[in-house]
């Protein structure tokens, strides 16, 4: 068979190869028949078996889950549960087969491709990948309903490391690899947000995802090569190509064992600029690894993942002591070190909220900070949930997609609201928590005289920043190869963001995933940024890249580039500057 390479989107860097081992789905097609009226409550039991089997295989699961398992997995096998207990589930599907005579298996597949299109409607990138978890609690019913089973591979050759290549998988199957010699994963579907691009992160897997069909594609036990920072797969390499990326995995190994010994090293540049690299997480629990990594705090705790895939998902909000016992968990976890709380980012189309809303492009419509100031008592409860946890630790509070100054008014009136209302039932608080924006509408970055005038600190999310500013969605593979974090146009608003900054004494973080590429560390440094946040597992990376550089030799490069229009003048100044 001739060699071949597919292109995906990267989520999980390093060199992976190994034999490929396909994960089929439960049932790619299921049967579509109608029940007679006599058998209606036996599919309906035959269903409710199914779903209570799973039940028990997903708590046998997490029972079982190893202690150096990271946090992502056991928060989503509850995520799971509660999807498998919702009525939309538990419940739904029974009154299909009930009121359309459908099958077990038809009734279900009715109702997750409901749910999927609903969770499609989502502007959010992380929420939207979120219906991932529907289909995946689906597919277990399924495989149950059918009699199918994920297979599990049982390799005779020594030391050959498998690649699994699924459409999707779900974080439960990912265990079931955990302990065998997988190398990484190839999936069809998902994007930069998807269970297997934050699970393969914080493995520090290779893994390359939304290749469309590579399931249908590549064979069962193809030689595969996964180049995780060029979101490449080279299906059955010639000898040539396996060993030159032999001799790079073998590289990047030792490089990765060196990494280890940065942990305890303060950030600082040859020339004696000192750096501070923090974490972003999406669950208390990955504190842990943000500390073991040596992170100098967390940059950027989303909020959403306590409002998201909730038992009865519609007007099922946590409450204000739920909330406060998960942010008080990080900042103890931290141990002192500065915890910064992203109010709720979700849209006015989220799954939480029990009142319809349409809009012709929710990606401008009511979410995030807009959707909190129009749902006051919502955000009150966040807001003193964040200050009852201040009291435990160093918290900075972080509030997205502002653009208007009355926005920035209101949602510190709200904050003083909040205050009061603690100070009136004698709760602790720190009266002087810092308050900051994120800076991710174009609109922010060319008014920033408003923002540094009344508030603490800025941070870029740069994910949308770019996406606003180049009018394009980053999870939409047709517009994809436009998504440019070197557009001239987005380095002029990052660099007006961080000189604005500067200017006022306040500090700027970039949060986004620009932060976690090595590739513009140096850029980023030359432009001024101190701050940086990212996922955990790409911190030493980014470390090491800050040892190496020295800003007096850097800086000429990056003016070259800002002063850059020609993408190749660009991406000449660009490798110039990685040389120095």
């Amino acid at each position: 068979m001739a060699s071949f390479t597919l292109h995906g989107i990267p989520v999980s860097r390093g060199i992976a190869i190994g034999r490929a081992h396909i994960l089929a789905p439960a049932a790619l097609e299921v049967k579509h028949y109608l029940v007679a009226n006599e058998q209606i409550e036996a599919e309906v039991l035959r269903l409710q078996n199914a779903i209570a089997t799973v039940h028990e295989e997903l708590q046998t699961i997490w029972s079982e889950l190893p202690k150096d398992a990271p946090a992502e997995l056991g928060a989503f096998i509850d995520v799971h549960v509660l999807i498998l207990s919702d009525p939309t589930i538990a419940l739904v599907p029974l009154e299909i087969i009930r009121t359309r005579f459908y099958n077990a298996e038809w009734a279900l597949v009715t109702q997750i491709d409901e749910l999927s299109a609903q969770f499609d409607e989502i502007e959010d990138p992380y929420l939207r990948e979120r219906k991932a978890d529907i289909q995946q609690v689906g597919e277990r019913v399924l495989k149950v309903l059918t009699g199918s089973a994920t297979s599990l591979p049982n390799s005779n050759d020594e030391g050959v490391h498998m690649i699994v290549v699924a459409h999707d998988i779900s974080p439960a199957d990912m265990l079931q690899f955990r302990d065998r010699a997988f190398a990484g994963f190839i999936t069809d579907l998902g994007g930069q947000n998807s269970h297997t691009a934050i699970v393969a992160r914080s493995l520090d897997i290779p893994a390359v995802v939304g290749m469309f069909n590579a399931s249908a594609i590549i064979a069962q036990d193809d030689w595969l090569i996964i180049d995780g920072d060029a979101g490449v797969v080279i299906v059955d390499p010639a000898p040539l190509v396996l060993a030159q990326y032999r001799e790079r995995q073998a590289v990047l190994q030792r490089e990765r064992k060196k990494l280890g010994k940065l942990k305890k090293t303060p950030a600082i540049t040859r020339d004696g600029t000192p750096v501070t690299l923090l974490a972003n997480i999406e669950f208390p629990d990955d504190c842990a690894a943000a500390m073991d990594a040596g992170a100098s705090g967390v940059g950027l705790f989303r909020s959403e993942f306590l409002f998201m895939n909730r038992a009865g998902f519609v007007n099922k909000l946590p409450s204000e002591d739920e909330q406060f016992e998960s942010y008080k968990k990080a900042v103890l976890a931290m141990k002192g070190r500065p915890v910064t709380i992203r109010t709720l980012d979700i849209g006015a189309d989220k799954p939480i909220d029990a009142v319809e809303h349409t809009a012709l492009n929710p990606a401008l419509g009511l979410r995030a900070i807009r959707y909190c100031l129009s749902e006051p008592q919502i955000f009150l409860v966040q807001l003193r949930a964040i200050l009852r946890a201040s009291a435990f630790g160093p918290i900075k509070l972080l509030v997205p997609m502002l653009a208007h100054a009355y926005e920035i008014d209101q949602t510190l009136n709200m904050i003083a609201q909040a205050k009061a209302q603690l100070q009136a039932a004698n709760k602790k608080f720190d009266a002087n928590i810092p308050v900051g924006a994120m800076i991710e509408i174009p609109a922010a970055a060319l008014s920033l005289p408003m923002f540094v005038k009344r508030l603490d600190f800025l941070s870029v999310g740069t994910n949308d920043l770019i996406q606003y500013t180049l009018a394009i969605d980053r999870v939409d593979h047709e517009v994809a190869h436009l998504y440019n974090p070197l557009h001239p146009a987005v380095l002029q608003l990052l660099q007006m963001t961080i000189d604005a900054g500067t200017k006022a004494g306040i500090p700027v973080s970039v949060c986004g995933e620009m932060a976690g590429d090595t590739k513009l560390t140096r850029l980023l440094l030359g432009m001024g940024l101190r701050e940086f946040s990212m996922h955990p597992a790409q911190l030493l990376s980014v470390k090491q890249e800050i040892l190496n550089s020295d800003l007096v030799r850097i800086a000429p490069h990056s003016k070259r580039i800002m002063r850059s229009y020609e993408p190749e003048a660009i991406n000449q100044a660009m490798l110039l500057l990685r040389a120095n």
